[in-house]
């Protein structure tokens, strides 16, 4: 029996029917040619075989006495036929339909008597390009096992290298053990366990309050109030909008790519990191989104940004994570000077939460506390708390590094990992990214009835990057970095303010031009880069 920490067990005790606490994935995968039969038959044998190596699959929870403190784990054995299961969609079924269905099966609980995860396995889509045999696999796993950084751990012992599946040294067989503990055993166990972690509370109390008084006085001297530097301030309060409301039962999810190579390069020419360009993508989306719907709140939109408290190398599967809150600069209709501010808020962010970050418990007495927290979320929910208090954040954007090369499974190539995620009272938006081979896979969960059009918001995303893209680097006057574009743009305006009677035969006139002038453009720019220097200058 292993107890659960405090961070863990706090994602069984806030699960709700409209909180469900499981996070996952959707996949796209390729079959080898020829391949034959069900994939979901083929998935099962190879699940099975790495249950060695993934002990997060072979682990169910056992419950404490009057459920007086955390559960336990304890070990056990998957039915693979109830764990690993088949859905039909209709034949020729794209990525719109993939998204539908992870709709409807996200907000589904999981069965607590077993190990807490699931995969459905959607038969039934169209043909690759090439003319191969795809399937999708939609993946459930509770957040109480896991986070982000453990689930990559585990998807590193489920997937392979090579279509060709590598040897797992298998275990050697025996039945979980059967647990029969007298009460007042346990009631011994719960309590000298408490116990040990108080008296652990107490020995670090001398360290955690000189960093914590360390921390204040380093944010007392950055503080513009007081003769600091100004800096974008993350501790405030987030706006009121459509996302800051009590979630419902039912999700909407959207997925979207971006490539990951031009992503780091764009970063670095702009001396922002990949998680800064993350930031500010999903910034200039939502300034869209809620604009073309009149509801951009004047103040800047707040996001709760995980961030990881664990050390390198640690795969242990647990949680180990923090959250931070960085302001998005949706208030700042320029792009450069928004990017600006978001590196400025994560530099803030990671200043502050830097000498801090060792200090955030990932676990802490838990005696009482399963009661006092499930009450306190059911009325929280059911009150509607969050449709009347201030929220701390608008939405959840975590960025979680994945494999830098491409994956296989039971054969089978992966070719997307859009990560599906948790929404939560008052924050109705998750949107989880995680880098896989070459992209980076957005994967965009809402609650259905505060964010039905989540695709609009997808659709915001590449837009937001290419508004990215189209900005000028470091150095460059503005409008230097695209000359073609510049001359579209002002057709585009041109063509726009021809009226009259004469205004059809005007605009074919003026688009000809136009096509003619960008022709002219990029040929000269193509053709010398001389020529391309001199229009600059």
């Amino acid at each position: 029996m292993k107890q659960l920490s405090g961070l863990d067990a706090t994602f069984l005790f806030l699960e709700t029917p409209q909180m469900p606490m499981h996070v996952g994935a959707l996949h796209v995968f390729e079959l080898p040619a020829g391949t034959k039969g069900r994939f979901v038959s083929a998935l099962r044998k190879h699940i099975e075989s790495r249950l060695p190596v993934a002990p997060v699959l072979r682990r169910k929870l056992w419950w404490m006495p009057l459920n007086l403190a955390n559960p336990a784990w304890v070990d056990a054995v998957p039915d693979m036929k109830q764990h690993i299961v088949e859905v039909k969609l209709p034949k020729g079924s794209g990525i719109a339909e993939l998204e539908a269905a992870v709709g409807e099966l996200h907000p589904v609980l999981l069965d607590r008597k077993r190990p807490l995860w699931k995969m459905h396995v959607f038969e039934g889509l169209a043909p690759s390009p090439g003319g191969g045999r795809r399937v999708a696999l939609y993946t459930q796993l509770h957040h109480a096992a896991v986070d982000g950084q453990a689930a990559v751990a585990l998807a590193n012992a489920i997937l392979d290298l090579t279509p060709e599946p590598r040897a797992v040294e298998k275990a050697a067989s025996r039945r979980p053990r059967t647990f029969k503990l007298e009460m007042t055993e346990m009631l011994r166990g719960v309590i000298g366990g408490q116990a040990q972690k108080v008296a652990q509370i107490v020995r670090d109390l001398p360290s955690t309050v000189g960093t914590l008084s360390g921390a204040a006085q380093q944010a007392i001297a950055r503080s513009s109030l007081l003769g600091g530097p100004k800096r974008p301030s993350n501790l405030t309060l987030a706006p009121r909008t459509p996302l800051n409301s009590t979630v419902t039962t039912g999700r909407a999810f959207a997925s979207v790519t971006l490539p990951m190579a031009e992503a780091k390069a764009l970063g670095r020419a702009h001396g922002a990191t990949l998680n800064d360009v993350v930031l500010m993508v999903c910034s200039s989306a939502l300034r869209r989104y809620f604009s073309t719907r009149r509801a951009l709140p004047r103040k800047s939109l707040i996001a709760a940004v995980p961030i990881s408290l664990r050390e390198k190398g640690d795969t242990s599967a647990d949680n180990q994570a923090s959250m931070s809150f960085i302001s998005l600069g949706t208030n700042i209709a320029d792009p450069a000077k928004r990017l600006a501010h978001v590196k400025a808020a994560t530099a803030a962010m990671k200043s502050t939460m830097g000498s801090i970050k060792s200090l955030l418990p990932t676990d802490f007495p838990s005696l009482g506390v399963p009661w006092l927290m499930e009450a306190a979320t059911a009325i929280y929910g059911k009150a509607k708390v969050a449709d009347r208090i201030p929220q701390v954040a608008n939405v959840v954007i975590s960025n979680v590094p994945g494999p830098p090369v491409p994956l296989y499974m039971a054969g089978a190539k992966m070719l997307t990992n859009y990560p599906t995620s948790i929404v939560v009272h008052g924050i109705a938006l998750n949107i989880t990214v995680q880098s896989y081979d070459q992209s980076l896979d957005f994967g965009l969960m809402a609650d259905a009835a505060a964010m039905p059009d989540v695709k609009d918001l997808a659709e915001a995303i590449r837009i937001g990057y290419d508004d990215l893209k189209a900005l000028p680097l470091p150095g460059e006057a503005e409008g230097d970095g695209d000359v073609s574009a510049a001359v579209v743009r002002a057709g585009r305006r041109l063509t726009g303010a021809v009226t009259g009677t004469m205004g059809r035969v005007a605009k074919s006139m003026v688009s000809t031009a136009v096509s003619s002038a960008v022709s002219q453009v990029t040929g000269r720019s193509r053709a010398s880069a001389p020529t391309k220097k001199k229009a600059r200058r």
